[in-house]
């Protein structure tokens, strides 16, 4: 698909939280990273959804939410080139919100610190998702070139958290590189990923 026919991305505000949220819970709940977090199915999606959208908020003060303007898609970004400190009330808002599974949520947190760049400026992308009728049309693509346009512009790296193969597949084709995989306990592996500046002008995707 040629990026022509592709939405445009449009900076979100605090009336899209919560369909960020949705769009990126509908995206997440097949993945096994989401099954280890929630095990139960029945609450999955309702869980990972909330849990979305403290993050999204959190990120309107520290970063950016980019949504595509037909709403099929969204990137959560951090701007690590300064402090950023937890959200607001995070602990209790994450066990009224995570309940029976805010352990796994904070092992996850805490893994995900462990081997994060800390000290190292750097743009931090949170959260991709697109609806998944919709995966595999250039969107997620679309999303990750606008993000690297802002963090070129700024001449800092990009860096991540890959929770599922694909996903890594999908950054590798954006210039990223992988290290080594970690794991949650008995569960899916994730892969930190980090993309270096290019010089602006040159194509963002490459």
């Amino acid at each position: 698909m040629t990026t022509d026919l592709l939405p445009r991305v449009v900076a979100g505000g605090w009336n899209d939280l919560n369909t960020a949220a949705e769009l990126i819970a509908d995206a997440f709940t097949p993945l096994a990273v989401a099954r280890w977090l929630v095990p139960d199915p029945g609450r999955r999606t309702r869980v990972l959804r909330d849990q979305m959208a403290i993050l999204a908020e959190h990120a309107l003060f520290h970063g950016r939410v980019d949504l595509l303007a037909d709403f099929s898609g969204v990137a959560v970004w951090f701007d690590r080139t300064r402090p950023v400190a937890p959200p607001r009330d995070y602990d209790r808002r994450l066990r009224a919100v995570c309940g029976p599974d805010t352990d796994r949520f904070t092992t996850l947190d805490a893994l995900l610190d462990a081997h994060y760049p800390h000290g190292q400026a750097h743009h931090h992308l949170a959260l991709l998702a697109v609806a998944p009728d919709l995966q595999g049309t250039g969107r997620g693509s679309a999303l990750l070139r606008h993000g690297y346009a802002v963090a070129d512009l700024a001449g800092v790296p990009t860096c991540l958290d890959a929770s599922s193969g694909g996903s890594r597949d999908l950054y590798l084709r954006h210039g990223y590189e992988a290290g080594e995989p970690f794991h949650l306990p008995d569960g899916p592996p994730l892969w930190p990923m980090r993309r270096p500046p290019r010089p602006v002008g040159r194509d963002p995707g490459s």
